[in-house]
């Protein structure tokens, strides 16, 4: 049962706030404070009106070495509904049609790189190397000043890895975030880099047996219930200001800002957070797949990034997609399926579409702008931050969100302990 110890407010409904609200629930009162009507922020699933598709909001691709993610997924009962895949990645360079496919053992030691047919074509073992100064890199520096950024390794592999995971050009990546990316999946090999695919949806591993879970335990999740203001009182927020009411908060009282660095910025004026954003465009199709296609591919030389197929649809990433933010929404959608009808060879006929087009989706993870990052404890005693561009050492990813949520709830279990 909760305790008296006061009531934890969070405000966001997005994961962050999703997985600090499963962290504190049964120890707090908790009480979810969501300014829309659906939970998820940017990691949910709905019922497209045009095309009749359940879709993504997004695409966040899970591995099984993001233990915190998991971890949630498990806690909540939404792991059920994850497909867990080999670590076999498929790929295509689609200015040259030349396929492979990358074979991970799960064992720490890469046996893989000494392998022909499971490496990357066109490198050899040696070429593997220079990762190992990347793992171990101290200074945040761009990529670029730390590997090669060219030949076959960079091109096939650590390009469109890090271009998923930074969601910005890799060159000018952070290499300290570069580094993590490595250290929590290629560095402990295939057992970590198994993709899970969510294949009923985001929402369905997520956020609907989060908000379950929550209910059961008596955890309100008010939507539609937006912050306007916080209101301080010295050293501590005194008050939070809704639309409708103000919510004084008593000594005990502490609240959790769970929402983008933006609005984080808007209602704590002088807040050192992340303030240039990569965009992400997803695009789905409503069309079966061929049987023998894999569940995902990676794209070089393309506009395309990763390819997903599902069961009646098909669904495109593009990251760092910020060019592609100003072109007329047919035309890129017919630019895109043009791609992924090469690579699936599928008549290139468009079929029913639907365009996801996020402009803020994560900030740039560049070194100037990790360095931004705050942690989850403010100048404030009773107010706490979470957000995937919080100070989780990995770049804004699903993981990240979750560790962060953790952070923000194990930071108000440490400033309780100590006030006791």
């Amino acid at each position: 049962m909760p305790s008296s110890e006061g009531s934890v407010h969070i405000i966001g409904a997005g994961i962050a706030g999703l997985a600090a609200a499963v962290r504190l629930s049964g120890t707090r009162k908790v009480v979810v404070h969501e300014a829309t009507a659906v939970a998820g922020g940017r990691c949910r699933s709905y019922r497209d009106p045009v095309t009749g598709m359940l879709i993504d909001n997004g695409t966040h691709l899970v591995l099984s070495g993001n233990r915190a993610v998991l971890d949630y997924a498990r806690t909540i009962g939404g792991a059920a509904t994850l497909d867990e895949l080999g670590a076999d990645f498929a790929f295509i360079d689609l200015a040259t049609q030349a396929r492979w496919v990358l074979r991970l053992n799960n064992g720490m030691f890469p046996w893989w790189v000494f392998a022909k047919n499971r490496r990357v074509p066109g490198t050899k073992a040696s070429d593997y190397l220079p990762l190992a100064r990347l793992i171990w890199s101290s200074d945040d520096k761009p990529l670029k000043e730390v590997i090669d950024c060219s030949g076959p390794l960079y091109q096939r592999l650590l390009e469109p890895l890090f271009l998923a995971a930074l969601n910005i050009k890799p060159r000018e990546g952070s290499t300290k975030l570069a580094s993590a990316v490595v250290r929590e999946t290629l560095a402990l090999g295939g057992q970590a880099c198994h993709p899970l695919i969510a294949r009923e949806g985001l929402g369905k591993a997520f956020v609907e047996p989060a908000l379950a879970w929550l209910n059961q335990r008596g955890v309100t999740v008010a939507f539609e219930h937006g912050l306007h203001k916080l209101q301080f009182e010295g050293d501590r927020i005194g008050a939070l200001v809704f639309a409708n009411e103000t919510v004084p908060l008593g000594s005990a009282d502490q609240v959790i800002l769970a929402v983008p660095a933006y609005a984080a910025q808007k209602f704590l004026p002088g807040l050192t957070a992340p303030s240039s954003f990569c965009g992400i465009v997803n695009a789905h199709f409503r069309i079966a797949p061929p049987a023998d296609a894999p569940t995902m591919i990676g794209v070089i030389n393309a506009m395309s990034e990763w390819i997903f197929t599902f069961d009646g649809r098909i669904a495109v990433t593009i990251s760092d997609a910020g060019q592609w933010f100003d072109t007329p929404r047919e035309m890129l959608a017919q630019d895109i399926w043009r791609e992924v009808a090469a690579v699936l060879k599928m008549p290139a006929d468009l079929p029913p579409w639907q365009l996801v087009r996020e402009r803020r989706a994560t900030f740039a993870a560049t070194p100037e702008e990790n360095a931004k990052r705050p942690g989850p404890v403010t100048q404030w005693h009773n107010l706490f931050l979470a957000g995937d561009w919080t100070d989780t050492g990995l770049p804004a990813t699903l993981e990240s969100a979750v560790r962060s949520g953790n952070n923000a709830a194990d930071a108000i279990g440490a400033a309780t302990r100590a006030a006791a």
